[in-house]
């Protein structure tokens, strides 16, 4: 039987809450803040680097082989998601201001969060093995496919997808993967063997991510621009998205015809949301002082997700 796992048992929430608690308290001003971002860019780098020297080439064949799983998962990830986020945004543009509105759009075109989408599948009895490829190989077309999915639905105003951008993303994210990736072969059993350690790589890099966003946008305002009216709203569209995302997934998996154990991998690989992926990709679209403002739905997102996934899964594993 499935080990029964807290909702405040996964560090990332200490991760996120003491990364933003930091921002508010001591933000990074304009010159220190402009050194954090080298930092952040190197971190982010070295995190690209292993995600491609442990994500393992058989894996990501064996994903494409399965299209009867990966083909739906990745029309739901890049297409309903997205547009949910466009519907979200929508609503939320009424209500806050304009930059958290833009977050969701942001939110609805990132890719999955591997390590949640494995462990709370294995609490809820799925189907792990299938769960953890899908959302890897997500993460993977995540890596290529969020910036300009993103721009395709917030326009040309909301970011420049100019050559700049496009060199960021290639030198900071896409190629320290692909290296990694070539080297894969001396360093996969050396990286697995310390797994617990390397965890906390992608831990401190989001955390860092987040501080350097968050701090840009104290410094513009974000306290004075959220009333306690606009952050109540913001919490009421967050709930409402990541609700119907999860409703459309079990769904969704449900009109596929696969197994419980399936349609269990594919609720938890299609609705989560990647902070891991989220962060670092901010940091390059945007400035800092705008970033915090977009990346606020997907920390609560985040946060939200951790809290209810663990009793979600748990309930799947003990139906009656």
């Amino acid at each position: 039987m499935p080990k029964r796992k807290s909702t405040l048992s996964d560090p990332m929430i200490a991760v996120l809450l003491i990364a933003t608690g930091l921002a508010f308290v001591i933000p990074a001003a304009q010159e220190a803040r402009e050194t954090a971002q080298v930092i952040s860019n190197i971190s982010i780098f070295l995190l690209f680097l292993v995600n491609g020297m442990r994500i393992a080439r058989g894996e990501i064949a064996r994903a494409a082989a399965n299209w009867r799983f990966f083909v739906p998962l990745t029309l739901f990830v890049f297409g309903a998601m997205a547009l949910l986020g466009a519907g979200s945004a929508s609503i939320a543009g009424l209500l806050v201001p304009p930059d958290i509105a833009l977050g969701f759009i942001f939110l609805g075109v990132l890719p999955s969060t591997i390590q949640s989408a494995t462990s709370y599948t294995t609490l809820a009895g799925g189907n792990a093995a299938l769960s953890v490829v899908g959302a890897a190989l997500i993460n993977i077309l995540g890596v290529f496919l969020c910036a300009p999915l993103f721009a395709l639905i917030a326009g040309s105003e909301a970011v420049d997808l100019g050559t700049e951008t496009i060199m960021r993303i290639g030198v900071i994210l896409l190629l320290p993967f692909a290296m990694g990736q070539m080297v894969q072969g001396f360093t996969r059993d050396w990286l697995i063997e310390r797994k617990a350690k390397i965890v906390w790589l992608d831990r401190m890099v989001i955390g860092i991510a987040v501080y350097v966003a968050m701090s840009g946008a104290v410094g513009q305002g974000l306290i004075s621009n959220i009333s306690p009216v606009a952050g109540a709203w913001l919490m009421a569209v967050t709930i409402g998205f990541m609700t119907l995302a999860y409703f459309l997934a079990w769904k969704a998996a449900g009109l596929g015809g696969y197994s419980r154990e399936d349609q269990i991998a594919f609720l938890f690989a299609g609705p989560q949301k990647s902070v891991a992926i989220g962060a670092p990709l901010a940091a390059i679209l945007f400035a800092p002082e705008m970033a915090g403002f977009v990346i606020a739905p997907l920390l609560l997102y985040h946060l939200l997700q951790l809290l209810v996934a663990a009793p979600i899964a748990t309930r799947l594993a003990h139906p009656h």
